[in-house]
């Protein structure tokens, strides 16, 4: 095993031999380390059968972080990474007395504090946790599954879920935290823009700057109202990703406000009366934020838009 387990899981674990796993009568081969005065220091073989003390957690939720990894170390599953740092929460019922040499019999095995490092047969794993067959790849790494998995706690599923709802609020309010600092820092490339083509701008507060070429005579739209424009939209590097000039200069038309088009398009369309053009100026959080849009536009991209302002109805 790699050093990259034991900072996963605890020093300790990354120097064992496969001699030095314990193993349950169901071919499960194990090590569980719990951290006592500063150490990690291996928990006592248990039975051939298992954990005796598991029924008294059935019902309750484990929280835990798991990595599963080929027989040849490379990584199919990082909960980690791939969940923000928060952990799983696995369900602890019957099923592990039926699920002999599964994921769920190796998680059976955990206390809260405990790091421990399971292999698993390749076969076994794939007929009782994943229901599926064994992907060639895998097969071709070995004949093994390992499973790393720290546990943290298991509680009730009223505080599990107490502990989700609060981790969620955590979450969106870190969310929101890096969304003012990008935000904060798109505001200042987009100045630096300006100054650099030469232009002067208007805010709004939600942060769209606009720049109006020329100034229309008709009224500006409502809420609702049809809307005709035509556009060119470009990165701020000046890569045309998309324009009206491509499609016959036929102007698009939709319905102002109701969220069919980019959130930057309904705050800038209606800010212009009937006949203006404008320059419009989107941070990516009233563009397409983080997710990009396809090939063309990268995440948290800033969008500038010609735009005419051609019909209202």
């Amino acid at each position: 095993m790699s050093a990259s387990i034991s900072l996963y899981c605890c020093p300790a674990v990354a120097q064992q031999s496969p001699a030095s796993f314990n193993r349950l009568s169901s071919g499960l081969e194990y090590r569980i380390y719990h951290r006592e005065n500063g150490r990690y220091v291996p928990r006592p073989a248990l039975p051939p059968a298992g954990d005796a003390s598991y029924p008294s957690r059935i019902g309750q939720i484990l929280s835990a972080h798991l990595q599963f990894r080929t027989a040849s170390d490379s990584v199919l599953m990082h909960s980690r990474r791939q969940n923000n740092n928060q952990p799983v929460r696995i369900p602890l019922d019957t099923i592990r007395s039926t699920q002999r040499g599964s994921v769920e019999e190796a998680l059976s095995l955990l206390q809260p504090g405990d790091s421990g490092v399971f292999r698993l047969n390749l076969d076994t794993v794939f007929v009782k946790s994943f229901r599926q067959p064994v992907p060639p790849f895998m097969r071709k790494a070995g004949n093994t599954l390992t499973v790393l998995a720290k546990a943290l706690k298991i509680q009730t599923q009223a505080e599990a879920m107490q502990d989700f709802q609060q981790e969620k609020v955590q979450a969106q309010a870190e969310a929101k935290k890096q969304d003012a600092a990008r935000t904060a820092q798109e505001d200042v490339r987009m100045l630096a823009y300006l100054k650099q083509n030469k232009l002067t701008s208007l805010k709004t507060a939600k942060g769209l700057r606009y720049v109006i070429t020329k100034v229309g005579t008709g009224p500006k739209p409502k809420p609702g109202q049809l809307v005709s424009v035509l556009y060119t939209g470009m990165l701020l590097n000046g890569t045309v990703f998309d324009a009206s000039a491509r499609n016959g200069n036929k102007p698009i038309t939709f319905a102002l406000g109701q969220g069919q088009v980019i959130p930057g398009w309904d705050e800038g369309i209606a800010l212009l009366p009937k006949g203006s053009k404008a320059v419009l100026l989107i941070p990516s959080a009233l563009a397409y934020g983080s997710r990009g849009a396809g090939a063309d536009i990268p995440p948290n991209s800033i969008l500038r838009f010609n735009v005419e302002l051609v019909d209202v109805k």
